[in-house]
């Protein structure tokens, strides 16, 4: 099969290797859909620790054509999004269900072989069937529909909530689509720069600031003076974070749902303290799959137009030089099987 391979970070290339065979309790998927994370990139020049040499690819979706065991054989033939999470199914953690605590966690695409390639193995124990009215490209859409869900509901967001959105790539913009869906208000999205901005205000965004022109700060003294509910940093950088305590009301929440790239980062302590703010690291979201699909299948949110480019495993080169440069218009693109 045709695998994209990062053999060591900033040496990355498309080769071809065996088909895997599941073991017990795994089943192969042939991958019809694989989205590019930023994550990945982040895999490729060696800034999240992986064993190398791996397959990326964590935002997948295809079609079950062999199981590990004979239990599992019912999912052959069966489109699927699922899990990345292989754990040991035994210990506290997993039988609580909090998979990513479990001390044998591996996560699909970082310590095992991803979806950047023609078949990917995963643990039947976390499959989800698709929908036929859910199209495969929606499909592999769900892990990040799946991180806004975990990260509103970390939060404790309500129906009519105020909420206040710092950073607009798919993680923000998937984190709006879910608030609007569930009932929140007055929904504030900030960003760099104003093509985000204008997608976030086609999905219903209520207010935008452009952080490269306006102080945002500032904008959201006028807009909510009194603060807001419910503030997500989906960003992961250090003056977002400090913007983002400054912009809760007394006794609201800040949720993190943004990578920090390991960086130690500082925060004046009383912004927390002093305005009783409840703080919220949402960086582990799992289990959410089903629950992006049903609300897919619902027709509660729309991402597909997300996607704004398809391309296929030869085209990775451009892909991921989409992902980087993210030129005018650009928002997600998807490795495609058709």
């Amino acid at each position: 099969m045709k695998a994209i391979v990062i053999r060591e970070p900033g040496c990355v290339a498309l080769e071809e290797k065996a088909i895997p065979e599941p073991q017990p309790g795994f089943v192969r998927v042939r991958v019809k859909a694989a989205a590019i994370c930023a994550t990945d990139l982040e895999v490729i020049d060696g800034n999240i620790p992986a064993n190398y040499p791996i397959t990326p690819g964590h935002e997948w979706s295809g079609i079950v054509d062999a199981a590990g065991s004979r239990e599992d054989e019912s999912w052959i033939g069966k489109r699927v999004v699922g899990s990345n999470d292989v754990v040991c199914l035994k210990c506290d953690a997993c039988r609580s269900g909090n998979w990513r605590y479990c001390s044998e966690f591996e996560e699909i695409g970082f310590r095992r072989d991803g979806a950047y390639a023609e078949y990917v193995i995963v643990p039947a124990y976390g499959l989800c069937e698709l929908p036929e009215q859910v199209s495969f490209v929606h499909g592999a859409l769900c892990e990040p529909l799946g991180v806004a869900l975990g990260t509103l509901e970390k939060a404790g967001a309500r129906l009519g909530d105020t909420l206040t959105i710092i950073g607009a790539g798919s993680i923000g913009l998937c984190i709006l689509a879910a608030a609007k869906a569930m009932g929140m208000r007055e929904i504030v999205v900030a960003a760099v720069t104003r093509r985000r901005l204008a997608i976030a205000e086609q999905m219903g965004a209520a207010y935008t600031v452009a952080t490269a022109e306006q102080n945002l700060l500032e904008e959201m003294k006028k807009l909510r003076p009194a603060g807001t509910d419910v503030v997500i940093d989906a960003t992961g950088i250090e003056s977002c974070i400090q913007q983002s305590l400054k912009l809760a009301r007394k006794g609201g929440t800040v949720a993190l749902a943004g990578y920090g790239r390991g960086k130690v980062m500082h925060i004046r302590m009383d912004d927390i303290h002093i305005n009783n703010l409840r703080l919220i690291g949402a960086g582990n979201n799992w289990n959410q799959h089903g629950k992006a699909v049903a609300v897919m299948a619902g027709g509660l949110v729309d991402i597909e137009h997300f996607a704004t480019d398809r391309i296929r495993l030869e085209e990775f080169a451009h892909g991921m030089e989409l992902a980087r440069k993210r030129p005018e218009g650009f928002l997600k693109a998807v490795f495609v099987d058709e």
